[in-house]
């Protein structure tokens, strides 16, 4: 059988999209309340009973988002232009070496929008 284990996290900051024309509202710095959510997926542990401990997948993500939380993203290497799509890539590559079954993470700005990243294409 095969299991889909989620875990939600928060953070606050704040961007600015440079690649958007100047007259695009995003174009101006403005601020979110960052939603993410990590999905594993894999087969329970004979053993233990589930996939991985959450505690396992809190020691591989929230560091990756104490680093984002109340910043300027603009000013974080590698996410000098912070799209949801950018943020999505760059958490995955943070939390990836750490999370064998990681499937996606998707980062969602606000309650209607959202992007989800399911790793570099095979």
């Amino acid at each position: 059988m095969t299991f889909e284990l989620l875990r939600r996290y928060r953070f606050e900051a704040a961007h600015w999209l440079p690649a958007v024309p100047d007259a695009h509202r995003c174009s101006r710095m403005h601020g979110h309340t960052y939603g993410v959510e990590v999905r594993l997926r894999g087969a329970e542990h004979p053993d233990t009973g589930w996939v991985v401990d959450f505690a396992d997948i809190d020691a591989a993500c929230e560091p990756a988002i104490a680093e984002l939380d109340h910043r300027l993203l603009n000013d974080i290497p590698g996410l000098e232009n912070p799209t949801s799509e950018g943020v999505a890539c760059w958490l995955w590559g943070r939390i990836a070496p750490a999370l064998p079954g990681l499937h996606s993470v998707t980062v969602a700005e606000n309650e209607d929008s959202m992007c989800t990243y399911w790793g570099p294409e095979q």
